[in-house]
């Protein structure tokens, strides 16, 4: 049977209309992420120039490009903020990144490393560590931050499975029982305790570029692997049985997710400590301003990670006159709005 020659025209219509969406959702997506570069590099400058010595622009500038020895502003800048900005960067991204992909592959709206228990097991091991083997410098962490993670997130995931709900109760569950294992090691030993302190309320100072080093091909990795994912994380938001019909391998897809989220929240854990809430608030806010497609996701979560991190660093350092409020704390409380108004709007179809 013939089409009729008066339902073209309208079907041309159609096309063009739906051609005109994408392209003018792909400009705001494309706009989304200039600004949010933009907002970055605003963020990267705040954290090189203020805190309890505030350094203008200029001078950070010619400390970057021509130091002068003995000059002390010159070398805040580039033994201390230089260090600690480049510490912020990369552990905002793996969180971002992080909380993306697991989010996505439990499409649980409240997944976060340390909601699922991550942060708890790799803080355990690390804890170990400085007990057993008297280890004492955080670039000594990385491994068996590394490797508390990866085993809470088996456990995690061998005893939720794929169910959201079970996910987050067992990672509760895990948290609850591991916490009281750490706070039993900390105090049989005092200086395990003096070291832990300092680590564990998610800071971005005191790190190294050793440190630094160690953990970013972890991350490199992470990420690349979670860029690869983006597509089957977009089909495995339509449910599993849809993900199978398209053709997806789903246990595979949920085991490179695995390994992402163990890559990069190990990586983050080590590096700056068990930070909480940055892999939470970071996808949802995302979402909101590129929609679901997790190409565009992941994207904008590695770029809001690190400004969302970075920007708690810089604001702890301006809150207390003369002292500092740690990164990680004031991360928790940007982050729990978020987290209470998830739990409270939406569902987890709703993801």
């Amino acid at each position: 049977m013939l089409a009729s020659p008066h339902a073209t025209p309208s079907a041309a219509r159609v096309t063009t209309d739906a051609s005109g969406q994408v392209a003018r959702r792909t400009r705001r997506r494309l706009l989304t992420l200039t600004l949010s570069l933009l907002g970055l590099g605003v963020v990267v400058v705040a954290s090189l120039a203020l805190g309890v010595r505030d350094i203008s622009p200029a001078v950070v500038w010619d400390a970057l490009t021509a130091p002068v020895a003995g000059n002390v502003d010159h070398d805040v800048v580039l033994d201390q903020r230089v260090p600690r900005a480049l510490v912020g960067l990369v552990a905002g991204l793996a969180l971002g990144v992080g909380g993306a992909v697991i989010q996505g592959v439990t499409r649980n709206p409240i997944a976060d490393p340390g909601l699922l228990g991550l942060n708890s097991g790799a803080s355990f091991a690390v804890v170990c560590a400085v007990w057993l083997l008297g280890l004492s410098q955080p670039s000594q962490f990385v491994w068996f931050a590394f490797l508390g993670a990866a085993a809470t997130a088996a456990l995690v995931f061998a005893v939720g499975g794929g169910q959201p709900v079970k996910l987050a109760l067992v990672g509760a569950t895990v948290t609850a029982l591991i916490t009281p294992l750490i706070t039993l090691v900390l105090l049989r030993d005092p200086a395990a305790f003096n070291l832990y302190r300092f680590w564990a309320v998610g800071s971005l100072t005191g790190r190294g570029l050793d440190t630094l080093l160690v953990v970013l091909p972890f991350v490199v990795v992470g990420v690349v692997i979670a860029a690869a994912l983006a597509h089957r994380l977009n089909m495995l938001a339509l449910g599993d049985d849809v993900a199978r019909g398209l053709g997806q391998n789903v246990g595979l897809t949920r085991a490179a997710s695995g390994l992402v989220v163990v890559l990069l929240a190990g990586a983050a854990t080590s590096l700056a400590g068990p930070i909480a809430l940055v892999g939470l608030a970071v996808p949802h806010a995302a979402r909101r301003l590129v929609g679901t497609d997790y190409r565009w996701v992941l994207a904008l979560s590695a770029l809001l990670g690190p400004v969302m991190l970075l920007g708690s660093d810089v604001i702890g350092r301006l809150v207390l006159p003369d002292a500092e409020l740690e990164a990680g704390i004031v991360a928790a409380a940007i982050g729990a709005p978020v987290l209470v108004a998830v739990a409270r709007g939406r569902k987890v179809a709703g993801l």
